[in-house]
């Protein structure tokens, strides 16, 4: 959820060192770099947006841009963590198909909920796990980080027009496999 029209101030204040902003700009960006990390695969995803948040605040006081900028630079520090993390380990993700997480998040309320919110997170895993990186990486940047077409080329080292065809193909490939599964649940 986007801070609007305080982020200058927010921002400013977070430069100074206010802890109080620096809890704004973690609570607005903290969830969908985790569930970025977690969708692209990050054994401990948590840990890796611990890490990003170290990154961004060590590196605030010398950030300049707007909102947006700030979005898109966080995003660059936290893909560069999960390409690291995946390097120590020596392996490329595994998108996790577990809902243990998920059903953590959501215990203590009502059962149905519960259950409805782990299909829902299966469902989002598995159909992330048949993309290709690339293509996932472009989805999960757009989508969860709110990220334009640009700054996502500037995150991922490509052309816009790259990073507009991997979209595509990526949403034509997520549209066929959910109409794939709707035909199936049909039958």
């Amino acid at each position: 959820m986007p801070i609007g029209t305080t982020f200058p101030e927010v921002l400013a204040a977070a430069q100074a060192g206010a802890a109080w902003a620096f809890e704004v700009l973690y609570r607005d960006l903290a969830p969908a770099v985790t569930g970025y990390l977690r969708l692209q695969g990050a054994p401990e995803p948590d840990d890796l947006a611990s890490e990003t948040f170290i990154g961004v605040f060590n590196g605030l006081a010398a950030f300049r841009g707007d909102e947006a900028g700030l979005r898109g630079w966080v995003f660059t520090i936290a893909r560069r963590r999960l390409v690291d993390d995946w390097r120590r380990r020596g392996r490329r993700p595994v998108p996790v198909e577990d809902g243990a997480d998920a059903l953590r998040e959501y215990s203590g309320g009502d059962v149905e909920e519960e259950a409805l919110a782990l299909m829902g997170y299966r469902t989002v895993h598995e159909l992330c796990a048949r993309l290709p990186d690339d293509q996932r990486d472009v989805l999960l940047l757009r989508i969860l980080a709110d990220l334009t077409v640009e700054q996502v080329a500037a995150v991922l080292g490509r052309t816009a027009p790259a990073v507009k065809a991997l979209q595509r193909r990526a949403l034509a490939t997520l549209r066929s496999d959910i109409c794939d599964t709707s035909d199936l649940a049909a039958s």
